[in-house]
């Protein structure tokens, strides 16, 4: 499931618009805005993709450190899972103090 960050609404992994008010979700989902600002914030060096302990092996064949400019795009297109794509984006930062 994608939650839409305009209206905080649910709408499965394959919808393209937010199902309650229409957003883009490539745009406005809760997993583009944070990896959006983990790109534009100079401290991190790299995104992480993670996956759950219980996620499909196509989101598990993802996991790992990726350049801010190759970050595969979440929900994964191939997975598999019944509840849909369980993954999300964790920073690694290069300075952890002001």
């Amino acid at each position: 499931m994608q939650t839409c960050s305009n209206c905080n609404a649910l709408s499965p992994d394959h919808a393209i618009n937010c199902t309650n008010c229409g957003a883009d979700l490539g745009e406005f989902s809760n997993r583009s805005v944070s990896l959006k600002r983990m790109q534009d914030n100079p401290r991190v060096q790299y995104v992480r993709v993670i996956s759950s302990h219980d996620s499909c092996p196509a989101c598990r064949g993802i996991e790992g450190a990726y350049d801010k400019s190759s970050v595969p795009a979440l929900p994964h297109e191939a997975c598999s899972h019944e509840h849909g794509c369980r993954c999300f984006y964790l920073p690694f930062l290069t300075d952890i103090y002001p």
